[in-house]
Parts: C-alpha cells; structure tokens; sequence
C-alpha cells in the first residue's frame, strides 16, 4: 500500500478516524469535520510532544464517513470507550462529553449529566457543555416541565409564567405528550419547534418587542447549529450490524457498521476480488462471518433482496424508512467511498505495469507479452523439482504454471535448468503450443548458459534473462546476453521483476515443500501395479509393518480382498 496516495484519497466529509500502530492496534480516535485535511495535518508541519509521539507510531488507519460532525462526535466516543485508544487519555479517564437527560421520575425535568450510568433517558453528546446547558435552556423555555429538586408545597415562580406545569398543586397533570414532543425534538425532528419560534419572533418583532425577537431568533439560530438529526445511537438498546456493498468489474467492498447495546462501537470493512457473480460472492463472504455469532438483528440495504438474506433467517431485514433505513443508507455511504478510493489507490497499477513492460521490451529488443519464469529447489539432494510460472496479457495465467520433479539430476543445478527446459519447450514443439517471448531463470550466467544450450539444440530462438540476487537472496540485476544490467530500486521494471520473482520462488518452495513431505512418508508399496490408496491404508491397518506384509501368507492377503494378481505383485516388489 502507498501511504501517500492513501492519504491523498481520504473523502472531505466528516466522519472518524482510527489511528494503527504496526501491530494494527487502534492506538488513536478522533472526529472530523473534513477528514482528509485532519488526517493529513497529522503528517505536516510541528506538533506538540505528545501528538510527535502519536504520529511516529502510526503505520495504518481507517475510517468511517458520517453524515454531520455531531454523528462523528458521537461515533468517537463510542469508539473511544470501545478500543481504549492510549493517545485518547482525555475520555478514557471518563472526563466524557456531556448529555441531557430525561429524568425517568413521575414528574420528570430536564438536566444536563457527564456520566452515562443514569436510569434517565439519555440525548448527545453535545460538543461542549455550553452547547448542552443552552439546549437545556431552550428546552426549559418552551416546554413547562417542573425545575426543582424536590417538590415544593406550593407552586413557584415558573408556574406563574406558564413554565411549569405544578405537579406540587396539580399531582394528575399529564406528562406524557410534552416528553414525546421533547423526545422528538431532542431526536432531531425539531419542525414544530422552529415554526413556533419562527412565529413568536414574528409576534415580537410586529409589537416592536425587539429585544424578545432577538432572543428568539438566537433560539432558531441555536437550533439550526446544535440541534442535528443524529442516528448513531438508537435507545432500544439491541446489537446489530448494518450491512452493504458495492462493486465495480473487478472487485467488491463490503461495510458493516456495528451497533452494540445501541451504539454504534466499531466497523468491518474489507475489498477483495472476486470471480462469478456478485451476490454469490458476497453471500459467501458474509455466511463465513457469521458463522460462529450473530447479533440481535442483521439489517441489509436495499442492493439486497429478501431471497438474498434468506439465509440469515428472521434476524434479517431490510429497513425501508426511519433510523434503521439511515444507519443502513451510512453503511452504503461508506462502502462506496471504500470501493471508489480502492480503484483510485491501486487504478494505476495497469499503468505501472505497462510501463515496465515496456521498459523490459526496449532492454531486449523485443516485445514482451508472455513471460515464462523458472526456479529449481532442492536440499542436499532430497526432493529436486522445478517450477514454472507464467505471465501473460499483462497478468499471471495461473492455469498455465507447472510443477517438475527432476529426474536427471538431484543438486545440479546448471543440470536441473538443461531438464526442463527441454521437457518443457520439447513439447511445447510437439504439442504447437505458445512460444514465450521471454524467459527468465533465477540465477546468473551459468544458469543461462545452460538453458540456452538446450534451447540451441531445439532450434528455438526465445529471449532468455537471468534474475540475479546479492548475497541475501535480494533481486539486485538483470543478466542478459553476457551483460550483468543493475536495476533501480525506484523503478517500475525492478518492481515488476521482483514480483515475477517472488511469485516463481513462492510457487517452488510451496511445490517443494509438498513433495518433501511426501517422501518423508512414502512406502514400498507405493510402487507396486494395483496398490492404491485405499489397498495401501487396508495393508498398513491390518499388518504391523512391511514385513508383516512380506511374510503374509496368500491365503491371508486374499481374505483381505487382494486380487491374485495384486498379491503376486506385492510377492515380488517385497522380495
């Protein structure tokens, strides 16, 4: 991944970030009002000690797109309280942003609280107390709600200018419908509200009450700024995750968003390529993680149809209006910001790769398309094979590579590179196959030599280089036509080269490391006509060694369901 080109990617709208260190731990949380400059100022100019620290810890990050910065406020707590980020000192040591609380009382009253552990009905955070205590205010303004501690035995000053509603003098007063209004408004839906402000503003300003129009166009003003619709808390306390994809021709990216006891905690967003159909593909990868657990309620978007999450059962649905259907409306939001900055970080890998193409087809003479690599291994003479990969129409042809066991040779390796290269383009000859424009061998001059005495004497004229390594087995140069040719670090070519390298050494050693294993467990029995598998595992079951089998009787071999044939077979080899 390109650090700086990830950087350069980040979206310009509010959400939170996580900061990694290189073990992947979330080691920082903040919120953004603009994403990309908070996480890019980060990397540019002076910080204070503590934030110098912070950044030279930092390997990765993620993040996660909201629809306000309030949303992003309340998301970061959330995820605060859930990684316990070290950098996050200020709120892990519960110095938290303050809320407003609905009193769960008979009579209840409004009040502005820093801890969570309240039995009240709680609404934030607020970005500040001021924020909060001004709300609180405005609330108190407009909706007649008791304001004392305890209740007095007769009623107030705020009864007698219409701000409460007395319960000390009227104990049946209702409460119900002024807590549904203020729940709504405190939720966001604050229409009613603004209309009504609206209106007394008006009503002052036309009886030249200009200073009561003031104070309430500042009330309007408060609203429109403090006051959001934020939906990354819901108050039913349920766990879900919100579900949804996006994909382009190559790839998919998937976005949950986690919601534990009515928060949203944390996030799980992964991009991957994919072969066959989308929904195939994402119903696979989603059945795999939740295998094991599933939350209270799986909620899917709208790219979803109910036969899709049939799967999931009756936790699964897909939400077509309210806070579900936005939190779900987020999770799209920011699967396709992972799918789109996905393309953009790696769009221009098709250009770098044509670019070495190029390169490499100047450095020959020739134009290249189909690149076949080689690699031998051994160890000490156990198990020598050699691998052949395959690069074509600008890609690996997977399909094509193939795996040798060498016969000619066990540690030589000029020899290993003369058998297969003539078992691989002998028939290549026979059976009219496609005919490489370049090969390339791990090693140097000898190497070389020795595949192109083979080619000579098949009549072929195939380009052939050598990818030469420095002492600690590192790409260093380009061996070709007698002539040792540096690479650049910095280059596209050397980039290319290392990866065809590496893919070569990768399939080898995995290829090498099977056969290995193989021997290590490989009997005389496998060499004998009509023994199989399952013929093999009935002998070794039944018989305590190979000279139990050796010494067995033909009476004793045929009870076991050994053919004639079989048991002559097995008398011999054995003998």
């Amino acid at each position: 991944m390109n650090f700086k080109e990830k950087l350069a990617l980040i979206p310009t709208e509010p959400g939170c970030y996580l900061m990694k260190n290189q073990e992947e731990e979330v080691i920082y949380v903040g919120k953004a009002k603009n994403l990309k400059n908070r996480v890019k100022s980060y990397f540019t100019g002076a910080h204070n000690e503590k934030t110098t620290r912070l950044v030279q810890e930092i390997r990765d990050f993620s993040y996660v797109v909201t629809n306000s910065e309030r949303e992003s406020l309340i998301l970061e707590n959330n995820l605060i309280k859930q990684y316990l980020p070290k950098y996050n000192i200020r709120l892990i040591d519960d110095k938290t942003y303050p809320f407003i609380e609905i009193t769960d009382e008979a009579y209840p009253k409004i009040q502005v609280v820093r801890t969570k552990e309240s039995k009240g009905r709680l609404f934030g955070p607020y970005p500040n107390v001021y924020a909060a205590r001004e709300t609180e205010r405005l609330i108190n303004r407009l909706y007649p709600l008791r304001k004392c501690e305890t209740l007095p035995k007769k009623a107030c000053l705020y009864y007698h200018i219409g701000q409460c509603l007395a319960p000390c003098i009227h104990p049946d007063v209702n409460y119900k419908e002024t807590i549904n209004e203020i729940t709504r408004f405190l939720k966001g839906d604050n229409k009613d509200v603004l209309q009504r402000l609206n209106k007394e503003m008006m009503a002052a300003s036309e009886t030249m009450q200009y200073e009561k129009a003031i104070e309430f166009r500042d009330m309007i003003n408060h609203i429109e700024a403090t006051i959001e619709k934020q939906i990354i808390n819901l108050n039913d306390f349920k766990d879900r995750d919100m579900i949804s994809y996006a994909y382009s021709k190559d790839d998919i990216a998937i976005q949950i968003l986690m919601m534990r006891q009515g928060k949203i905690i944390d996030h799980h967003q992964i991009v991957f390529a994919y072969v066959g159909e989308v929904m195939d593909s994402v119903l696979s990868y989603l059945q795999q993680y939740y295998e094991t657990q599933i939350p209270d309620e799986l909620l899917f978007s709208e790219r979803f149809t109910a036969e899709d999450i049939e799967f999931f059962g009756n936790k699964a649905s897909i939400p077509q209006k309210g806070d579900k259907k936005k939190l779900i409306d987020l999770a799209t939001k920011n699967a396709d910001y992972d799918l789109e900055h996905h393309f953009m970080l790696y769009r221009h890998k098709d250009e770098k790769r044509q670019k070495a193409l190029e390169d490499l087809s100047l450095l020959i003479q020739a134009k290249v398309r189909h690149i076949e690599v080689f690699d031998n291994a051994q160890l000490f003479g156990t198990a020598p094979i050699s691998a052949l990969i395959v690069f074509k129409d600008e890609d690996f042809e997977r399909k094509s590579y193939r795996k040798y066991h060498l016969q000619t040779t066990k540690n030589d390796d000029y020899q290993a590179m003369k058998e297969v290269t003539y078992r691989r383009y002998q028939k290549l000859l026979m059976e009219g196959g496609s005919i490489p424009d370049l090969i390339l061998v791990d090693g140097g001059k000898g190497q070389l030599s020795a595949a192109k005495e083979i080619l000579d004497s098949l009549g072929m004229d195939i380009k052939i280089a050598g990818l030469k390594k420095n002492n600690k087995h590192t790409l260093e140069a380009l061996v070709f036509e007698g002539e040792i040719i540096p690479l650049l670090k910095q280059s596209e070519l050397y980039k290319f080269l290392l990866k065809l390298s590496e893919e070569v050494h990768r399939f080898a050693i995995t290829f090498h490391r099977e056969t290995r294993n193989k021997k290590s467990i490989a009997s005389p029995l496998d060499d004998i006509k009509g023994i199989g598998e399952k013929r093999k595992k009935l002998l070794l079951s039944h018989f305590t060694s190979i000279d139990a089998i050796k010494n067995a009787t033909a009476e004793e071999l045929k009870n076991l369901g050994i053919p004639d044939d079989v048991i002559q077979a097995i008398k011999e080899e054995l003998l």
